[in-house]
């Protein structure tokens, strides 16, 4: 199987923002085992600026693209996405921010594999589940010049790709895409004057108010409802 780990840097969280980084790193899984290919990358030029902010993460500021750095259109973005041998699966750590400016139009029916909550099922006791956290916390020993700066699209995709490769000795890829499809793992909740608590520990009156927030972090949401139905 060739799996097609991907990172966007992006001028900022959600479309209108702008692609301005696209880093892949393949990995092929065979019978001679894991290889992983070096990570590639492009810069497509920002049309309205980058917040300071946004520069703050990735360091990408305008002066790194000249008048001749393409932008970064559906159909450059498909090419950058399929270039080379066609891939099984779409790999991203957090997936669902690279899934808001990579639509289906870009990927087709190709099934996707969050690493950040296979990462939260497989390895709870992380102390966190950033993919440089993790990174350090596994181990793994990169090479620098691949493997940084951190928050660039190459060496953060050369990186997940290595996390995708531990993953893949502890859990089948059937069971990292159905994590990928469900809420993400929340064995307690993350937030609030009950951190820390399991659900089942929630007063009930509390659970109740969870789900009548519009503006709830879907997947807590989705557990407070799990926990309201099974004290039916």
């Amino acid at each position: 199987m060739r799996f097609r780990v991907i990172d966007l840097e992006t001028t900022g969280f959600e479309p209108p923002a702008e692609i301005i980084e696209i880093g892949r790193s393949d990995l092929v899984w065979d019978s001679n085992g894991i290889t992983i290919e070096p990570p590639m990358a492009w810069l497509y030029r920002p049309l309205n600026g980058i917040p300071p902010e946004t520069m703050a993460v990735h360091h990408l500021t305008e002066a790194d693209f000249g008048p001749q750095t393409p932008v970064c259109t559906p159909g450059r973005l498909q090419a950058a996405i399929a270039h080379g041998t066609p891939a099984d699966v779409l790999v991203a750590h957090n997936c669902e921010f690279e899934r808001k400016f990579i639509t289906s139009a870009a990927t087709g029916t190709s099934p996707w594999i969050c690493t950040w909550k296979v990462a939260l099922h497989t390895w709870p006791d992380a102390p966190r589940h950033g993919n440089q956290v993790l990174r350090y916390w596994r181990g793994l020993s990169l090479d620098p010049a691949l493997a940084m700066p951190p928050h660039r699209a190459g060496p953060d995709a050369w990186v997940t790709a290595h996390l995708l490769g531990e993953l893949l000795k502890e859990t089948t890829v059937d069971q990292m895409i159905a994590w990928t499809n469900a809420p993400r793992h929340m064995p307690v909740i993350t937030f609030g004057m009950h951190k820390g608590s399991a659900w089942s520990a929630l007063p009930i009156d509390y659970l109740q108010w969870m789900v009548q927030q519009a503006t709830m972090d879907a997947d807590a949401v989705w557990h407070a409802k799990q926990e309201l139905a099974r004290r039916l």
